[in-house]
C-alpha cells in the first residue's frame, strides 16, 4: 500500500476552497454530545487550513440515517461546539440536499479563514450508489482542493471520501490527507509494513470470523502473535481442548488448526490462553456481580463457560509484551465491561503501560477498553477506526487512502 501521502503541510490553501472531509460522527443524547473525541481529533488540521488563510468546508456523516434525514442525527450541535473549539463562528448550512443553493450560496461568499459545516453527508441518500457519482461531483465542485481526515470512514468508497477526489483532480486540484490520517498512516501502515522487530501483534474480541485475514496476514508479519477473548475458544477447541459452554465458532475449526500450522511452518510464536476465568453463564446485565474460578484451559467444566483469561495467560501475554519494539492491539481478552472479567484486559493494557515498544490499539473496543479503564495516556496512539483499522491489518488498501495524491 503506497504510504507515502501529500498532507495538508505539501498544499497551498490560502484563497482556496477546501473541502475537508472529517469524522464527526459523535454520540448524541437529547441533542447533547457526550464524547467529543472526535472533534478535539480534527482541530489541527482544521487549524491549520484557517491559518493558512484557505476557505475552510467542513463535511462529515453521524449515524446511520436508515429512515431519511431526521433532526436528530443533524450535525447542529457539532457546528456550537466546533465554533466554542476553535474560538470562531463555525456557520452551519442545514441544507438536506447537503450541496443545495444554501450551501453554494454561503461557499461563494466565504472569506479567508472562515469555516462552514454542511449537514450530515448520509441525508443525501446512499453516497456508495449511482446517486454518489453525482454527489461526488457536487461536492467537488464546492472546492479546489480536498483534504481527507476521516480514517474511520476510510475504509469506505463512499463520495464524500473517495468519489469527489476523481473531480478535484479533474479540474486541476489536489487531494491530500489531514493530521489524523497521516498519524493513522504513520502508526498503522507503518507498523504493519515497517514494524521495529520484535513485532507483537494482541488480537482478542468475540469472533474468530471478524479477524480470519487479519489473523493470516499478522501472521505473516509478526514474530509473536497473542490471541485472547471469545475467538480463542475456538483455537483451544482446535487443539481438542473441552471448552464448555464457551463461545466457539465450529466452522472456523479447520482454518484455526491451519493458522496453527501455518504460525509453526514460519516459525511463529502463537499465545494461547493457558488458563480461563470461567462462570455459570454470560453476566446479565453485563455489570453484574458474578462468581468466577480460574481453570486450566484444557480443564474448562462441562457447564462452564470462559469470560476472561486467567493470571496464569495474563502474565504469559504480559512477558511477551516486555520484550517487544512494536505491539499492535486489537481486541479485548474478556467481558471488560464488567469489573469481575475485566482482569485480563487490565493486565494487558498494564503491560503495554509499561513497555518501551511503540504500542498501537486497533480501535473499536480496545480502544474503549484503554479508554475506560485509564491507559490511554500510556499508547503511542490509539486508532479513531474500528472497521478502518482492521482492514488496515488485513493488509487491505483502504479507499480513502489510496484516493489521495502520492507525494
Amino acid at each position: 500500500m503506497g504510504l507515502n501521502k501529500k498532507s495538508v503541510d505539501d498544499i497551498n490553501a490560502k484563497g482556496k476552497r477546501v473541502l475537508v472531509r472529517c469524522d464527526f460522527n459523535v454520540p448524541l443524547k437529547n441533542g447533547e454530545i457526550t464524547d467529543e473525541t472526535r472533534i478535539v481529533a480534527a482541530l489541527p488540521t482544521i487549524n491549520k487550513l484557517i491559518k493558512d488563510g484557505g476557505k475552510v468546508i467542513l463535511c462529515s456523516h453521524l449515524g446511520k440515517v436508515k429512515n431519511g434525514p431526521n433532526e436528530g442525527e443533524s450535525l447542529a450541535p457539532v457546528a456550537k461546539r466546533l465554533s466554542e473549539k476553535l474560538g470562531k463562528e463555525v456557520k452551519f448550512i442545514s441544507d438536506y440536499n447537503v450541496t443545495g443553493k444554501d450551501t453554494t450560496d454561503a461557499v461563494a461568499a466565504m472569506n479567508e479563514g472562515d469555516v462552514i459545516l454542511l449537514q450530515n453527508t448520509r441525508f443525501r441518500g446512499k453516497e456508495e450508489t449511482k446517486n454518489g457519482e453525482e454527489f461526488s461531483k457536487e461536492l467537488a465542485e464546492l472546492a479546489d482542493l480536498y483534504v481527507c481526515d476521516a480514517f474511520g470512514s476510510s475504509h469506505r468508497a463512499h463520495a464524500s471520501v473517495e468519489g469527489v477526489t476523481k473531480f478535484i483532480t479533474a479540474k486541476g486540484g489536489e487531494n491530500a490527507v489531514g493530521y489524523l490520517m497521516q498519524k493513522e498512516i504513520d502508526f498503522l501502515g507503518n507498523a504493519v509494513e515497517n514494524p521495529v522487530r520484535p513485532f507483537v501483534a494482541i488480537l482478542g474480541g468475540a469472533k474468530v470470523a471478524d479477524k480470519l485475514n487479519v489473523i493470516n496476514n499478522l501472521l505473516e508479519k509478526c514474530d509473536t502473535l497473542i490471541i485472547g477473548g471469545g475467538m480463542a475458544f475456538t483455537f483451544l477447541k482446535a487443539k481438542g481442548y473441552e471448552i464448555g459452554n464457551s463461545l466457539v465458532d465450529d466452522e472456523k475449526i479447520d482454518y484455526c488448526k491451519e493458522m496453527m500450522e501455518k504460525a509453526e511452518k514460519l516459525g511463529k510464536k502463537l499465545l494461547l490462553p493457558i488458563d480461563t476465568t470461567v462462570a455459570d453463564s454470560f453476566p446479565n446485565p453485563i455489570d453484574a456481580e458474578i462468581a468466577v474460578e480460574i481453570v486450566d484451559a484444557d480443564k474448562i467444566p462441562a457447564g462452564k463457560e470462559g469470560l476472561d483469561i486467567g493470571t496464569k495467560t495474563a502474565e504469559l501475554f504480559a512477558d511477551a509484551v516486555k520484550s517487544a519494539k512494536t505491539v499492535v492491539w486489537n481486541g479485548p481478552m474478556g467481558v471488560f465491561e464488567n469489573p469481575t472479567l475485566a482482569k485480563g484486559t487490565i493486565a494487558v493494557a498494564k503491560a503495554l503501560a509499561e513497555t518501551e515498544a511503540t504500542t498501537i490499539i486497533g480501535g473499536g473496543d480496545s480502544a474503549a477498553a484503554v479508554n475506560q479503564l485509564g491507559f490511554a495516556d500510556k499508547m503511542s496512539h490509539i486508532s479513531t477506526g474500528g472497521g478502518a483499522s482492521l482492514e488496515f491489518l488485513e493488509g487491505k488498501e483502504l479507499p480513502g487512502v489510496v484516493a489521495a495524491d502520492d507525494k
